[in-house]
């Protein structure tokens, strides 16, 4: 390898290592005080990073939290969730993607935790990165409505839009934080309760499912 190339290696190696400092400092915090809004400064201090390296990093807090959150997705299982909405059954895609998303939260309910509320007590504190997250759930749990509709799974008084309402309710990040915390269930059990409480509230018993149109 040449020294310019090893020196443009050397630079992206030093740049992706701060920029994780930077996101591990924001964690942190949030775990440290939950309750205090992130003060940019103690998260510098913290990375060992000055303000300006921040924003040049990410353009401003909302761009912060932002990739914090995106980052969140990605080390607590997002490739899990994007594979397990691909399932071409409509009720296995229920059972697997309210699975693959409570074992996601699961896997730093502390952190899942601040940042809901964060989101209701202060939005602007997060930069709308919660936001962002619900809206894309909102989104995941409207396709998913759909697919059941429109393969026939659905009970004969229940509309796409009335199990989007339900899912929405049994997707939220409280619904499965009252199993974990409240009620001391283990992730699996809690998935189990959940999808279980999901299929008999909106599905057909399974030998009555209609054919698809």
């Amino acid at each position: 390898m040449g020294t310019r190339k090893y020196e443009q290696v050397a630079r992206a190696e030093n740049a992706e290592q701060t920029r994780r400092r930077i996101l591990d400092a924001v964690a942190q915090r949030l775990r440290e005080a939950p309750a205090e809004p992130v003060s940019l400064d103690r998260v510098a201090k913290l990375a060992a990073v000055s303000r300006t390296t921040i924003y040049a990093d990410f353009g401003s807090r909302a761009g912060l939290f932002d990739a914090f959150v995106r980052d969140l997705w990605e080390r607590t299982g997002l490739g899990e969730l994007s594979a397990a909405v691909t399932d071409v059954e409509p009720r296995a895609h229920l059972r697997a993607a309210i699975a693959a998303a409570s074992r996601m939260k699961s896997r730093d309910l502390e952190i899942y935790r601040v940042l809901h509320a964060m989101d209701r007590l202060d939005p602007a504190s997060a930069g709308d990165a919660v936001r962002h997250m619900e809206d894309d759930r909102r989104a995941g749990v409207e396709h998913l409505a759909k697919r059941l509709a429109d393969g026939g799974v659905l009970r004969a008084d229940v509309s796409a839009e009335w199990a989007a309402d339900v899912l929405w309710a049994l997707t939220g990040f409280d619904a499965l934080d009252h199993l974990l915390t409240g009620r001391g269930l283990d992730v699996e059990a809690a998935i189990e309760r959940i999808t279980t409480t999901a299929e008999r509230a909106l599905c057909r018993p399974a030998d009555a499912q209609e054919p698809r149109r």
